[in-house]
């Protein structure tokens, strides 16, 4: 009886905590994926930019875009690309090709810093219209809460005619997440 149990316990706990654990993920891209798939059918880009030494870009990861209701917005209203401020190969946006610049010990990439207008700081996030024009640079992490606010704010386009102090103070969670 205890070894039906043990084997009950292993194979029905993880079944039945599936929804409860989240089922959506973001569906991170390349800017070559982004690019492509804009061509085909116009969305915005999100880009989360990071490096591999940041820590703050890290608890981001684990936690705000692991969350549920998150990716599935991001998934459903942008195309997310996850760009490293220092990988070295070149990437080509609206006909001009950005490449990794050596700068000290490390460097960064021309992309990183067209995109955050100079201001190097990690992590940020990127919003380009469906025409790849830049609509915002975010400095900083993030908490679920927050960012469920600007992803709303520039996924249902009230950045084109609502203040951002404004939309904080008329944002209503359940109109966006329902729950």
């Amino acid at each position: 009886m205890q070894k039906y149990l043990i084997y009950l316990s292993i194979f029905l706990v993880p079944v039945l905590w599936h929804p409860i654990l989240g089922q959506n993920k973001i569906k991170w891209m390349s800017w070559e994926e982004a690019l492509e798939k804009s061509k085909k059918t116009k969305r915005k880009i999100f880009v989360d930019i990071y490096t591999d030494w940041c820590g703050w870009c890290k608890k981001m990861d684990k936690s705000t875009f692991a969350d549920n209701d998150v990716a599935k917005y991001i998934n459903e209203n942008y195309y997310p690309v996850k760009f490293d401020a220092e990988m070295t190969s070149p990437v080509t946006l609206k006909g001009t090709e950005y490449k990794y610049v050596k700068s000290g010990a490390r460097g960064y990439h021309e992309l990183a810093a067209y995109l955050l207008q100079g201001r190097m700081s990690y992590p940020s996030m990127v919003f380009l219209d469906e025409e790849l024009s830049l609509i915002q640079a975010i400095p900083g992490y993030q908490d679920k809460n927050t960012f469920e606010m600007i992803i709303t704010y520039f996924g249902n386009n009230s950045h084109k005619s609502v203040p951002w102090n404004k939309y904080m103070n008329l944002y209503s969670r359940e109109v966006y997440f329902g729950n």
